[in-house]
């Protein structure tokens, strides 16, 4: 099984303890074929799953949008998550969701450091059970 973790590093610190989180997961399951790809931002998300679509079992999605005061928050995140979703059905692959949307930093920071609700770990743990299913 070879998974791609894909992380935004806008925000390095959220990206950091998501990918701890995703990581500890894969190891506790004993997955030693993962890759992990930087990007800018989340909205580079889906270009880079997509540019390796066919390298990878999976795909873990991981990264932090925090809400400022303009609409683009909005666009960021709606644009990201479809995109996101549309490679996962369209290449009937499975993509966990570990891209954090949030309206300040405190947010951000409690739900990627959190041992039991990492939302790196979540998003890893659904993306593996969707490959258990599908074998």
């Amino acid at each position: 099984m070879k998974i791609c973790i894909v992380v935004a590093c806008f925000y390095p610190n959220i990206s950091k303890d998501l990918v701890k989180g995703s990581v500890n997961i894969l190891k506790k399951k004993k997955i030693k074929n993962y890759k992990i790809i930087s990007t800018p931002g989340i909205f580079e998300i889906p270009f880079v799953i997509s540019k390796n679509i066919k390298k990878y079992d999976g795909f873990i999605a991981l990264g932090c949008v925090i809400k400022g005061q303009t609409p683009h928050f909005d666009f960021i995140s709606r644009s990201t998550i479809d995109a996101i979703m549309h490679l996962s059905i369209t290449n009937k692959k499975p993509i966990g969701n570990g891209i954090i949307t949030c309206l300040n930093q405190k947010q951000a920071s409690s739900r990627s450091k959190q041992k039991k609700k990492n939302k790196g770990a979540e998003a890893t743990i659904a993306a593996l059970s969707l490959l258990n299913i599908s074998k």
